[in-house]
């Protein structure tokens, strides 16, 4: 599902007023390769993305999101960076803004595949192939930054 049901009944009261929310970005680690995900929506390669849910802590949101959009199973490992980013607007005029937090994972288990809908394809990346991935430069640096991660996690200042 694209939009989780409490931001719908959100939208129910707010219209497309800003929404301040918290996001994910899962960034699976395998070996030297790292999972990517092109989504259904508008085409963009990523790493898995979502939306945490009310009282979810994000490493259980990271893992949830890659079972449900990739079909693999993971484990969260380390929060990487935590930042706000710019608002934006949808399509159908929704303003949001989200609090992102990356936090790296390592796989337990699974095939890559479409999972759930919102995505067309799913598939393990070859680290040294990045560049050539389709991805943008925020996607790439969040990438970047799990992989090269140590110690405490970036905190934009």
């Amino acid at each position: 599902m694209a939009t989780p049901e409490f931001i719908l009944r959100l939208r129910e009261k707010v219209g497309h007023e800003l929404l301040w929310l918290i996001g994910v970005t899962a960034v699976v680690v395998r070996g030297d390769e790292v999972l990517l995900v092109q989504r259904a929506d508008n085409g963009m390669v990523t790493p898995v993305t979502g939306i945490v849910d009310p009282g979810e802590d994000p490493a259980v949101a990271a893992v949830r999101e890659v079972a449900e959009e990739a079909g693999i199973e993971a484990r969260a490992d380390a929060l990487v960076w935590v930042r706000a980013l710019p608002p934006m607007t949808y399509a159908n005029g929704d303003r949001a803004q989200y609090l992102d937090i990356v936090v790296r994972c390592a796989t337990e288990g699974g095939d890559p595949h479409p999972a759930d809908g919102e995505n067309t394809r799913a598939w393990w990346c070859p680290i040294g192939a990045l560049d050539d991935a389709g991805l943008n430069d925020d996607m790439r640096e969040r990438i970047h930054e799990a992989l090269a991660h140590e110690g405490t996690a970036r905190f934009e200042r």
